[in-house]
């Protein structure tokens, strides 16, 4: 469904009432919830070319980090990547270095789950280490248990090949537009985005596809 402009700005002042519903000191989970709320409506946002995005998808990033710092379980790596995706959609280079830095203190790229491994690939090209990113991104393709064309998307990126990039980019797309579900009722293709903003990082080009999950 195509959505207006004030349709996302409606979802997102939704979205933002309710991360100001709050009360007394929050536990882990509660934390994680509010960084999934703030993200959402950086989404919405973003959808509706507000400058206003930024700011959410940052205070989203920081929200998630302070999650994992209130004692999230050593495989709880989707935080991380969130705040890693939350910078990078937020394009701020001071907060992108330093999540960059801290997901790699925590060794990601020692993990044995493919979230740890995707969370290494996304600091390690983030940094411009792509040769780095490589032997993470190969143990990725092919599982049955991480989306393959993610995974080939990000060895477009590790491998500087703009065509095969812009034809992943696209299953990517055509994967959320199938989707029932979305993070928060958010119906955007932020791995789509987040994986442009990397491939730019690196000198690339990508081109996406129009969709109503992306910004028109």
């Amino acid at each position: 469904m195509c959505r207006s402009k004030q349709d996302w700005v409606n979802l997102a002042a939704e979205k933002r009432q309710r991360y100001g519903r709050r009360h007394g000191e929050l536990d882990e989970r509660g934390v994680v919830r509010l960084g999934n709320v703030a993200y959402a409506a950086g989404l919405a946002l973003l959808m509706a070319h507000s400058m206003d995005a930024d700011a959410w998808l940052r205070r989203a990033a920081r929200r998630w980090r302070e999650s994992w710092a209130l004692g999230a379980a050593v495989d709880a790596w989707g935080r991380p990547v969130g705040a890693l995706k939350a910078a990078l959609l937020a394009g701020d280079e001071g907060e992108l270095t330093e999540l960059t830095s801290w997901t790699l203190s925590l060794h990601p790229e020692a993990s044995p789950s493919p979230i740890g491994r995707y969370a290494a690939v996304l600091a390690l090209l983030a940094a411009g280490r792509a040769a780095e990113a490589r032997p993470h991104v190969e143990w990725l393709e092919g599982r049955d248990d991480f989306p393959r064309d993610v995974a080939a998307a990000l060895a477009a990126i590790a491998a500087a090949d703009d065509a095969r990039l812009d034809a992943e980019l696209r299953s990517v797309v055509a994967s959320f537009e199938r989707r029932d579900q979305h993070l928060e009722d958010v119906p955007v293709a932020d791995t789509a985005l987040v994986l442009e903003c990397l491939a730019r990082r690196l000198g690339l080009a990508p081109a996406l596809p129009a969709s109503p999950t992306l910004p028109g």
